[in-house]
C-alpha cells in the first residue's frame, strides 16, 4: 500500500471517528437533558472541552496567535461552530420531533456545496461530490422514514432553528480554512474558549445553574460531552478541514445521524431494523464518493 493510500485511509478513519463522537453526543444529551437545561449543558460541555484543549495546547508548546484580527476570527469561529448551532438545536428540539430535527441537521454538506459553488465560486467540487451528497442524504431519508416529517409537535420556527444551525455548521466549515496555518489544537482551544465565554451569561440568565442539583449520571454525561464530543472531536475536526476540505468534513453530518440512530438502538433500546442497516450502507457510500475514496466512472467524451 502506498503512503498516499495509507494517508487516505487515516483521514477517512478520522472522519468516521469524528462522526461517531458527534453522533454519540445525542445519546449523552438524552441522559442529561431532563435535569440540566440546554444552555447550561452547552456551557458545561464547552467549558470542559476548552479547558482540556488549552491544557493540550500549552503542554505541546504550540504557538498561539499574536494578531488581534486572528483572535477576532477565532471568536467568530467559536460562535459559528459551537455556541450558535448548539443553542439553536437545543431550542428547536423543544418545538419539533427529534426525528425531524435529526433529518434537518444533516443538511450542512448541501449548504457547503451551494455556498462554495455559487457564492465563493469554488469549482473544486464537481458532479461526483454532488452525487455523493445526494446519495448520503438519501441514506438519511431511508433511516428517518416518512415519520420524521409528520411529527405532531412540528413548528415552522423549530424547523427554521435547526436549519439555521446546519447553515451555521456549513459556514463554520468554510470559515475554518483560514486557520490552516496553525495547529488544530490551538484553533480548537481558542474557538471553544470564546464559545464557552459567549454561553456563560446566557446560561446564568436562562437557567440559574447554581440552583441546579443534577444526579451523577447527568453530570457524567456532560463530562463525556466535554471530553469526547467537544475536546477530542474539535481537534480532529480542524485537522480534517485541512486534509479533506470543508465539503469532505461536512459529510460527517450524514454519518453523525447514522451513528446517533445506531447508538439509540444499542443503548436506548430503539428498534434496529433492516431499513436502518440499508440507510447506513447508503450513507457510507455517499461519504466515500464525496471524499474521493470511491471514484465514479468518468464520462467519456467524443474525440
Amino acid at each position: 500500500m502506498s503512503r498516499q493510500s495509507q494517508r487516505a485511509y487515516t483521514e477517512i478513519g478520522l472522519l468516521v471517528l469524528l462522526s461517531f463522537l458527534w453522533g454519540s453526543s445525542f445519546t449523552l444529551i438524552e441522559f442529561a437533558i431532563d435535569t440540566i437545561p440546554p444552555a447550561t449543558m452547552v456551557f458545561g460541555r464547552l467549558s470542559i472541552g476548552a479547558s482540556l484543549l488549552m491544557l493540550m495546547a500549552f503542554w505541546s508548546g504550540a504557538a498561539f496567535p499574536r494578531s488581534p484580527s486572528r483572535w477576532g476570527h477565532l471568536l467568530v469561529q467559536g460562535i459559528l461552530q459551537s455556541a450558535l448551532p448548539f443553542t439553536l438545536i437545543s431550542w428547536g428540539q423543544q418545538h419539533i420531533d427529534s426525528g425531524l430535527a435529526g433529518l434537518l441537521n444533516t443538511t450542512p454538506p448541501l449548504f457547503v456545496f451551494l455556498i462554495g459553488f455559487f457564492l465563493l465560486k469554488d469549482r473544486s467540487a464537481g458532479l461526483q461530490q454532488f452525487a455523493g451528497i445526494l446519495l448520503g442524504f438519501a441514506g438519511v431519508l431511508v433511516i428517518m422514514g416518512p415519520a420524521a416529517l409528520a411529527g405532531e409537535e412540528s413548528s415552522v420556527a423549530g424547523q427554521l432553528a435547526v436549519i439555521g444551525a446546519s447553515l451555521s455548521y456549513a459556514t463554520a466549515a468554510l470559515y475554518a480554512r483560514r486557520f490552516s496555518d496553525q495547529s488544530p489544537v490551538v484553533t480548537a482551544a481558542c474557538s471553544m474558549t470564546f464559545a464557552a465565554l459567549v454561553m456563560l451569561p446566557l446560561s446564568a440568565w436562562a437557567d440559574d445553574p447554581l440552583s441546579l442539583s443534577p444526579p451523577i449520571s447527568s453530570v457524567a454525561a456532560v463530562i463525556g460531552l466535554g471530553v469526547f464530543s467537544t475536546a477530542l472531536a474539535m481537534t480532529i475536526y480542524f485537522r480534517l478541514v485541512r486534509t479533506l476540505g470543508p465539503l469532505g468534513v461536512a459529510t460527517g453530518g450524514y454519518m453523525r445521524a447514522a451513528f446517533s440512530v445506531l447508538l439509540g438502538a444499542l443503548l436506548l433500546g430503539e428498534a434496529l431494523t433492516g431499513t436502518l442497516l440499508l440507510g447506513l450502507v447508503t450513507i457510507f457510500a455517499g461519504v466515500a464518493i464525496v471524499t474521493g475514496f470511491v471514484k465514479l466512472p468518468a464520462r467519456k467524451t467524443a474525440a
